[in-house]
């Protein structure tokens, strides 16, 4: 370890805008925090990405040039098989003192190496994730995870899973939760507010949810309980979902353009890359509405709690931890109780008002600056062993 601090080599595959073309999802957004933070929490940040295997992923090029993070000399997968062919021999070298991969892109290095393992999502529940190569992929993230000297948890939920379906022993894991940004928190331009929101055709008040629009993020039956609401409150609040295309989606974007087309109040952006713009959408909303079957965190709900927005949230997974009572929690598969907790969010000025400073105090404690303390701890417990 060096005089000035700890000298960390940071995966950031998941940010390189040649494979997300600007939009991120949360392990991406995970990824840009900690390279933002991590500094501040006294470490120097070498950012390293994986090229890919055109038979895995998108292949190996960049968009016109751009990258974030210096290319280590092979694709994941082929330094997987030539680990899996010589275990024990093959090192890939690492000019830091640690290694952290923020994905489950992980081998073995000449240095130790941190992992953050998100959720066993792609194991435990594969009808919910992408079929693509889906076994081959889950295989050896089986393989990888083996590889880590030390894991990061999101959330204390997790951990069982992580043990039970990645045989990750619990003493080797650390929770560090995620977190929003400090300008989150600021005081907003509502002017800019405003200028985002006419340039989308949007007015204030509307039911906002945000995810990649995929099984579990429950998108379907959110639209169901839109539906159910009384027809005054559906023309003054509109329904928006921000969030690209994901997999098995299909039967959801047709009912979104056939309520569209039927002159239903809804709104599709699914082309959204930039975060003011998608801070701006947040500010705008009356209610923030999460249905999701399953997550390992739940950036978004933290975003909206950040943005003073009242919450309503699966009793689900990883949820009930990250809200501790600052969001309505509802059972996500019951578009009736989903229906009538926006409807209690959106006319009960009490409720809103209750959920809106809880949300908050919430917020508060659920910084990226946080988490970058706590993970530069984790580091720091590693090197010490």
């Amino acid at each position: 370890m060096s005089a000035g601090g700890l000298t960390v080599g940071l995966g950031t595959t998941m940010i390189e805008p040649g494979l997300t073309g600007g939009r991120l999802d949360g392990i991406g957004v995970y990824t840009g925090a900690l390279l933002r933070h991590l500094p501040r929490a006294g470490c120097t940040v070498r950012p390293y990405s994986w090229p890919r295997m055109r038979a895995f992923g998108k292949g190996n090029g960049g968009a016109a040039g751009i990258s974030i993070g210096q290319p280590l000399p092979q694709s994941f997968e082929a330094a997987s098989l030539v680990d899996l062919a010589t275990p024990g021999a093959h090192r890939v070298h690492m000019p830091a003192d640690l290694f952290h991969a923020t994905d489950y892109r992980i081998v073995r290095m000449d240095c130790p190496v941190v992992a953050t393992l998100h959720d066993a999502l792609p194991i435990k529940y594969p009808q919910w994730c992408s079929p693509r190569l889906r076994r081959a992929k889950n295989w050896l993230q089986r393989k990888a995870i083996a590889k880590a000297d030390h894991v990061i948890a999101v959330s204390h939920f997790a951990i069982d899973e992580l043990v039970e379906c990645f045989g990750v022993d619990r003493r080797r894991i650390s929770v560090v939760p995620n977190g929003v940004d400090d300008e989150w928190l600021e005081v907003p331009d509502m002017a800019a507010v405003a200028a985002t929101l006419a340039r989308h055709g949007l007015a204030p008040g509307y039911f906002l949810s945000v995810g990649t629009l995929q099984p579990r993020k429950n998108l379907e039956r959110l639209l169901d309980a839109w539906l159910a609401l009384p027809k005054a409150m559906r023309d003054e609040r509109a329904l928006v979902v921000v969030g690209a295309r994901g997999w098995r989606c299909e039967e959801l974007v047709a009912r979104l353009q056939r309520a569209r087309a039927d002159g239903e109040n809804v709104a599709w952006l699914d082309r959204l890359t930039d975060p003011q713009d998608l801070r701006h959408l947040y500010l705008g909303a009356g209610v923030f509405v999460f249905p999701s079957l399953y997550e390992g965190f739940g950036i978004p709900v933290v975003e909206a709690f950040a943005s003073r927005v009242p919450v309503v949230a699966s009793n689900a997974s990883s949820l009930p931890e990250v809200t501790q009572g600052a969001a309505l929690e509802v059972d996500p598969l019951d578009a009736g109780l989903l229906a009538e907790a926006m409807r209690t969010l959106a006319s009960d000025s009490a409720e809103r008002a209750r959920c809106i400073a809880a949300g908050r105090r919430r917020a508060e404690q659920l910084t990226w600056h946080s988490s970058a303390r706590q993970t530069a701890d984790v580091y720091r417990a590693v090197l010490s062993q």
